[in-house]
């Protein structure tokens, strides 16, 4: 499946991601962050996308309003977890490439951690 990008395995996986367009990759990421947070919870796809793309909780934050996400928006459960409203995840995809070296292969390293997923997403 060249055209979508997938593959048999995660190797294979990110090289494909690699031949991708910035465009196809930040849609792809930003597709991705929405549909695990409907499937998993905002804290599992906050937490995921910390750790997939290299961050601490503190970068997250300034990833998240470097994006477009208001820092009033960011907060925390119950637990003390670190979430954000789900409809503004699209604004770490933007946020990341501005605040981060290396932003493209943090999203591809996102998004290949979350390759096992890509079949129920």
């Amino acid at each position: 499946m060249g055209a979508t990008g997938l593959a048999a395995d995660p190797a294979e996986y990110r090289a494909r991601l690699r031949e991708q367009s910035d465009e196809q990759i930040d849609a792809w990421a930003a597709e991705l962050l929405r549909d695990l947070a409907v499937r998993q919870g905002i804290v599992t796809t906050v937490s995921g996308f910390i750790g997939s793309a290299g961050l601490d909780e503190r970068s997250f934050e300034r990833v998240f309003a470097a994006g477009g996400g208001a820092p009033a928006t960011i907060g925390r459960d119950r637990a003390g977890h670190l979430i954000v409203p789900a409809v503004t995840l699209h604004f770490l995809v933007p946020g990341v490439r501005r605040e981060t070296p290396n932003g493209r292969d943090r999203l591809i390293d996102y998004l290949v951690g979350c390759f096992h997923e890509m079949v129920y997403a």
